[in-house]
Formats: C-alpha cells, structure tokens, sequence
C-alpha cells in the first residue's frame, strides 16, 4: 500500500494545480470499474493482499499512461526493464534501448520538473540548450546521456525504478507485474522478449571460470528468461544459446539443479529449431549428459551420450578434436 500511495501522490503533485486528490480519486474509481485483465493474474505469493495488489496495479496504470503519453522514450525504457529479474538490472543492458529522442543539453532536476509542468500545462516546447544554461556539446554522446538520465529521473519521480550505486536498477515487484502484463494486452509482448533475449544473450558469456564475474550477475536474469521464450526463430537461436551458457555456469559452480533446468530446456528447443545433427543441439545434449552424471543419474546420462557420440562421430569424423573430447567425457 506505501507504494500506492507513492505512486499516486507523485502522478498529483506533478499535475498539480490540474489535477487535485479528489480529481485522482474520481479517475482511481473509474478505473477500478474497468477491472482490466491486470487484476487476472495468479501471482504466487503476490496474492497474499489482493487489495493492496490491486491498488498499485491501478496507481501504476495511471500514472504508466500518463508518462507514456508525455515521455514515451522513459516508457521505452521502463518496457525492457521488467523483462529482467527485478533486482539488479544492469544499466548497460537497457540503456541504448532508452534513449531519448526529444531532449538536448544538460538536464538538471530542475530542467526536468519544468519539462513535466510545461507537459502538465500542454506545452509542446521542448526543453533547448538555453533553458539548460549548458554548452550544447556537438557530439551525439552527449545528448544520448542526457536523454537516458532525463527518462531514468522521470521513472524515478513516479517510483516505477530506484538506483543502486553499481550502476544497476531495482523494480517493485508489483510494478514488475503490472509492467508485464500490459504488452499482453496491447500486442507487443513478442517485441520485447525478442529484444531482451538479444541484448542478454550478447552479453552472457560462457560459464568458464575467468567468466564467472560476468556470469554471476547476468545469471538471474538468465534463469528470468526460462519463462520468456520468443517466437522467432532468429530470436529462438540467441535464446539457446543464452540457456547453454546459463547452464554451463550453472554447472560449473555445482548448482546441478538449475544447470538441468537449463542445459533441458537448451536441448528441447534447439532440436526443434536447429535438427538433431546440429553442433549447438549436440554441445545441448553433452551439457544435459554432464549434468546427469554429475548427479549420478548414470542410466539418463547413457541415453543421451551414446546417440550422440555416433552423431557426432557422423558429421565430425573420428578423429575430430571434438569428437575425441566427447568421448572422453
């Protein structure tokens, strides 16, 4: 509830005097009645407070309409945030999917509440390098950074992200919810997984140990795309290969768990999209083998490491380096 009230205090006070907490109250009630299929979701544990679920889903889809309509470039940037697991979103991964493209010079915390009251008042001045005070800087770089912190301080107004220090992002969960949803309900959910599939797939190295740093990090956002498979079959291809990585980090640090989890899901699609004789869907197939043997499950392990040593003996040769590896396993 602090959060609904937070939100809504913030969406007042930034229309403030058009918009007083009796009009909010009125719209809060109108939309209430119109139940969106937000309100539908089983969400676990989240469902523990239904009221107080449902007013934040309704704070946030206020304020989320109105800030798309006025900075649709920090809309932008909040969309493939809540693809990621909530915690620790890391900024590099985001940022070139945010950027503005409606604000040049160096904006302050005062240049960005005069932005939102000349939106509030319906002005359709932009910002401009004399109202910064700033040089203007003729490298796009410039105006790149200060669009990304313009649309980052805005979501931070409405409390729809916070900060750390590491140059990371936090989402509330509920906001991560209803931020979920929303594309269902406007068709442009596959666009997003597709994008966040990208970007993180790019950026997950292989799990060998001089890559654990980078690994750790990324990994729980890579188990949060287990639940986002895209549908495209480019897209599908970096959605395999993040899994395998996943799960050979996954192995390495002994969580057999999750690697199983992983390297499984790995196989299962890359057999669909790439064929049985493909060298991804056999270094998927060595990854599952691995992993049941380091469980023991040495009976699991044999059925899949003996058709694929005779694949891989088919397509590479003998004597292969990579053929005798295998075998070696």
């Amino acid at each position: 509830m602090p959060l609904a009230i937070v939100q809504s205090a913030a969406y007042v006070r930034q229309r403030a005097p058009r918009c007083s907490v009796r009009q909010y109250l009125k719209d809060f009630r109108k939309s209430d009645r119109k139940k969106t299929s937000l309100l539908d979701y089983e969400g676990g544990q989240l469902r523990r407070d239904w009221e107080a679920r449902n007013s934040i889903i309704i704070t946030w889809q206020i304020s989320f309409e109105y800030v798309r309509r006025n900075w649709p470039s920090a809309a932008d940037l909040l969309s493939p945030m809540s693809s990621f697991d909530r915690q620790r979103i890391p900024e590099s991964l985001v940022r070139n999917r945010g950027l503005s493209r409606g604000h040049r010079g160096s904006l302050s915390q005062s240049q960005i509440d005069q932005d939102m009251e000349r939106k509030n008042r319906g002005d359709s001045g932009e910002i401009s390098v004399s109202d910064s005070g700033e040089d203007d800087g003729s490298e796009d770089g410039g105006s790149e950074d200060d669009g990304f912190e313009h649309d980052v301080q805005v979501l931070r107004n409405y409390s729809f992200i916070s900060c750390d220090t590491d140059q990371t992002f936090e989402m509330h969960a509920l906001v991560q919810l209803a931020m979920r949803k929303w594309p269902e309900a406007n068709e442009q959910l596959e666009p997003w997984k597709q994008q966040y599939i990208k970007s993180l797939s790019a950026a997950f190295p292989s799990g060998a140990y001089e890559n654990w740093a980078i690994c750790k990090g990324l990994f729980p956002h890579a188990k949060s795309a287990i639940a986002q498979r895209p549908k495209a079959e480019g897209s599908m291809r970096e959605w395999v290969s993040l899994m395998y990585n996943a799960a050979l980090y996954a192995w390495e640090i002994g969580s057999t768990g999750e690697a199983l989890q992983l390297s499984r899901t790995a196989l299962e699609d890359a057999e669909k999209i790439l064929g049985h004789q493909h060298w991804k869907t056999l270094q998927c197939m060595a990854m599952v083998a691995i992993v049941y043997l380091s469980k023991g499950q040495w009976k699991e392990a044999e059925e899949l490491q003996m058709p694929a040593v005779e694949t891989i003996k088919r397509v590479l040769g003998e004597e292969h380096p990579d053929t005798l590896i295998y075998i070696s396993i």
